[in-house]
């Protein structure tokens, strides 16, 4: 027991080294690399970067032949670093054991790699290291065709309240559907007045959830429409035809590239939005169009009826 005890606190190598059996594979391992970074569960952990230290030991296969001194034939460090910076510039987590999985699949799909032991430790949340270990073996060759299937691009349209009440809502929801192509829709606040408050950070969740407010009265509207808060979900929506209203909390606040627009510029918002998806373009209806945005805009007034 007390050799367990031990090893349950050692260095991930040592514990590479007592999972090993008589053939042990080869190993590479990265210590003690640390990088600031915004993660957590806590609100008090949001807008703040602390220092998260990574572990890491990858079991390898064994070369066969002369390496030749040669670094493309080798699984490289700089591939396992590589692989965290990925994982942490792809959005803001909450959990260290999601990051863990995550850092540890994309290892995995190095073709040399066979295990993956990633120890990660927050470094200032106490007075001690808090943390989370563990180990994922690969239970397959990797995919020859590692490359991710392509998203489809969608139509993304920004309604205004008056759009909202339109009596041409409905059709011209048909006409969109008749596109078939995936449709995102993103609203704005409704008109009556947010509570105010001198926080910053309070007032930006507080616009952002009169958005969300003002997405389900939308959904309401027409069954087809349903409330998507996350990438996840936009994704199957997106392959899955159905329509999806944007609520855009989750994704605003965990987003790495964080907007510098604000959440009461809805239009401003909408449009970066789009961009992170790579959308062609973003319609805006019975809106005034932001002065700058990176996707190009097509403005729609509320009279039209034929939307194409």
């Amino acid at each position: 027991m007390s050799n367990e005890i031990r090893l349950a606190f050692a260095h991930p190598s040592e514990r590479a080294d007592a999972m090993s059996g008589g053939d042990p594979p080869d190993r590479i391992s990265l210590r003690d690399h640390i990088v600031d970074v915004e993660i957590g569960a806590f609100q008090t952990e949001r807008g703040v970067k602390q220092r998260i230290c990574f572990n890491v030991v990858v079991e390898v296969r064994p070369l066969r032949g002369p390496i030749d001194d040669d670094v493309d034939r080798i699984l490289s460090y700089d591939r396992v670093t590589e692989a965290i910076a990925a994982e942490l510039s792809t959005e803001r987590l909450a959990l260290l054991e999601t990051l863990a999985e995550r850092v540890a699949e994309r290892i995995l799909l190095e073709p040399q790699a066979l295990r993956a032991f990633v120890r990660i430790e927050k470094l200032d949340r106490g007075p001690g290291a808090l943390g989370v270990e563990i180990v994922r073996t690969r239970v397959a060759e990797p995919a020859t065709d590692l490359v991710p299937e392509d998203s489809p691009q969608p139509e993304l349209v920004f309604l205004s309240n008056a759009a909202i009440a339109s009596p041409y809502l409905t059709g011209w929801l048909d006409q969109w559907h008749a596109l078939e192509t995936p449709l995102i829709l993103c609203v704005g606040a409704s008109d009556a007045p947010a509570p105010q408050v001198p926080h910053k950070m309070a007032q930006r969740r507080i616009d952002l959830l009169a958005i969300e407010q003002n997405a389900w009265v939308l959904a309401a509207k027409d069954d087809r429409c349903v409330v998507v808060e996350t990438r996840t979900e936009l994704d199957w929506a997106m392959k899955n035809g159905q329509t999806s209203v944007w609520a855009p909390s989750k994704i605003v606040l965990d987003s790495v590239d964080t907007p510098s627009v604000q959440a009461c510029d809805a239009v401003a918002l909408a449009a970066w939005f789009a961009a992170t998806l790579d959308a062609t373009e973003m319609v805006v209806m019975g809106a005034e169009l932001p002065q700058k945005a990176e996707v190009p805009l097509r403005a729609l007034d509320v009279e039209t009826q034929v939307i194409a």
